[in-house]
């Protein structure tokens, strides 16, 4: 008998998935902004950290594998600068330097791979529908900054997802920028003057002191620890593997990649990242299905911030929190589609639908308590 041979799947780089390139950029544009606008830090070394990155990313897994700021971490550095004098940019490589040792250190240990393994099936199904709420959530507060034009651009981005020919993210962000260069009318005299100006990250090891890693470890990045174990390790390779099992990837690896990128972002003055699952949700729903989508939107980042770093800001106010919002709406819509397969079992079900409750509120706690309730219900200790 002969052996079938199958031919690797390679990246496109096409209109649709340049569309579903920017499918993450409701959690992206935040983050960078307020870490910009609030801790200082240098757009340069920022976008040239997820830049590069997503372009290795995309040409190693051959996926829309995403990259995105470590949540946790972002949310204690720029919403409790003001109570901790000691949280400051530094603080904030520290932690990227400290991450990057950490997950580096489950990959090679095999814990990555062991932990994600005692992490039962319906615990899992049920992180990923509670993310993907969370991300629908957070999408319609945003919506909500503008209800009538977010209810719109909703359902126009809906009508033209239903229509494959239509690369919605692209109408979809031109819209946006009409909108905002409507709202804002001395916005189109701003970008007007933008001016390229090359600028390369200066290294920032060297200036950082054992408080900066002592204090972003403690402090930022073991809080995000659990958050990047559920969603950024377990929920992501389990996404990967049901979208594209022609190009899996185990938890070992994904740890690996966490922990390097860290390494790479701290030491050109970037923040900390993960490959939160909502990202690839994003980058499909809105048409990536290669590496193709990682590799053109790392160009984009790479590109931007080597020569446009000192104008990051401005660019960014071509997207309204309403375009945002859309974005992030639907992001979640697609991560949550993948509880579907749930199940007829109804303790299973049970398991799915408590952790997805939980997960809303912390990712951590969800797979903890998913674990704990599936054993229980096995052993007959909780009954619906």
């Amino acid at each position: 008998m002969s052996q079938v041979v199958t031919t690797p799947t390679k990246n496109r780089f096409d209109l649709h998935e340049l569309a579903g390139a920017f499918g993450d950029l409701g959690t992206l544009i935040p983050f960078v902004a307020a870490y910009i606008s609030i801790l200082k830090m240098d757009p340069s070394g920022i976008l040239l950290a997820f830049g590069s990155t997503l372009i290795v990313v995309g040409w190693i897994y051959r996926t829309p594998f995403p990259v995105q700021p470590m949540k946790a971490i972002g949310a204690v550095a720029l919403t409790q600068t003001s109570q901790m004098a000691a949280l400051t940019s530094s603080t904030v490589m520290g932690a990227g330097v400290a991450t990057g040792l950490l997950w580096l250190l489950l990959g090679a240990t095999g814990l990555a791979h062991r932990l994600g393994r005692w992490v039962p099936r319906p615990a899992l199904i049920g992180v990923v529908m509670g993310l993907g709420f969370s991300f629908m959530l957070e999408g319609i507060r945003m919506m909500a900054q503008s209800p009538w034009i977010g209810a719109a651009l909703l359902v126009l981005t809906l009508v033209l997802l239903a229509r494959s020919r239509f690369p919605a993210m692209v109408v979809l962000l031109a819209v946006g920028a009409v909108i905002a260069l409507i709202n804002q009318p001395t916005l189109s005299g701003e970008l007007a003057a933008i001016r390229f100006s090359p600028h390369l990250p200066s290294f920032s090891w060297p200036t950082l002191t054992w408080n900066d890693l002592w204090v972003g470890a403690i402090f930022l990045a073991l809080p995000q620890l659990p958050l990047t174990f559920g969603n950024a390790l377990i929920a992501i390779t389990d996404e990967n593997n049901r979208l594209f099992p022609d190009r899996p990837v185990t938890e070992r690896r994904v740890a690996f990649s966490t922990g390097l990128m860290n390494l790479w972002s701290s030491a050109i003055g970037g923040i900390p990242m993960c490959h939160g699952a909502g990202g690839m949700a994003g980058h499909v729903q809105f048409g990536a299905h290669t590496g193709g989508a990682s590799i053109m939107l790392g160009v984009v980042l790479l590109t931007t911030g080597l020569f446009l770093g000192d104008s990051v800001a401005l660019l960014f106010k071509l997207f309204p929190p309403a375009v945002l919002g859309v974005i992030l709406f639907l992001a979640g819509a697609q991560l949550a589609l993948g509880g579907k397969d749930a199940g007829h079992d109804k303790a299973d079900r049970l398991v799915v639908l408590t952790t997805a409750a939980f997960a809303i509120w912390n990712v951590g706690i969800a797979v903890l308590f998913g674990i704990f309730v599936y054993h229980a219900s096995k052993r007959g200790w909780i009954r619906m």
